[in-house]
């Protein structure tokens, strides 16, 4: 096994958001801050820095997963979707236009990480019920909605998936 020196740097490249990315990072730069600080994606933020409060969730080979807990090397050949890759201020995906429709956010901090996980849950569980996204908020820390409004958005998407399949 070869090891790298902590200071050294190492060529890194993946699939963000459907398009490939180079960059150098540090073994010990976590990803989150790669994203952040060295590929300028802001959307994915730093909460706690242990995994805990769901802020940094992003999607790696399709499943939501704390970016503070990894680091930007280990992503080398992955695919990875970041809360930019949901959609834009012109062009809001459906999960978005909920969010904005039931007041689902507030300060809007722990919005990107939720987005990812229910993003994960739709797609996966379209049958999900709301004890399901319960579920899947409880490794979401959100200080100013009480949660009620975002599963009240989610259940909407979920529900429009479900008129729409039946049609």
């Amino acid at each position: 096994m070869q090891y790298l020196k902590a200071d050294s740097k190492t060529e890194i490249k993946f699939y963000l958001n459907g398009k490939l990315v180079k960059g150098m990072a540090e073994p010990r730069r976590l990803l989150v801050d790669f994203l952040r600080h060295d590929l300028g994606l802001t959307g994915t933020h730093v909460g706690c820095e242990h995994g805990v409060c769901g802020a940094c969730t992003i999607r790696i080979e399709g499943k939501a997963t704390r970016s503070c807990l990894l680091y930007a090397v280990q992503m080398i050949g992955k695919t990875v979707e970041t809360v930019e890759s949901l959609g834009s201020n012109q062009s809001l995906n459906s999960l978005q236009k909920a969010f904005r429709k039931h007041h689902a956010l507030q300060c809007g901090f722990c919005t990107p990480g939720i987005l990812m996980s229910l993003t994960q849950l739709i797609e996966e569980e379209p049958d999900a019920d709301e004890q399901r996204i319960k579920d899947i908020l409880t490794g979401h820390l959100c200080r100013c909605t009480g949660y009620e409004n975002i599963i009240t958005a989610a259940l909407e998407v979920l529900e429009k998936k479900e008129r729409e399949k039946s049609v």
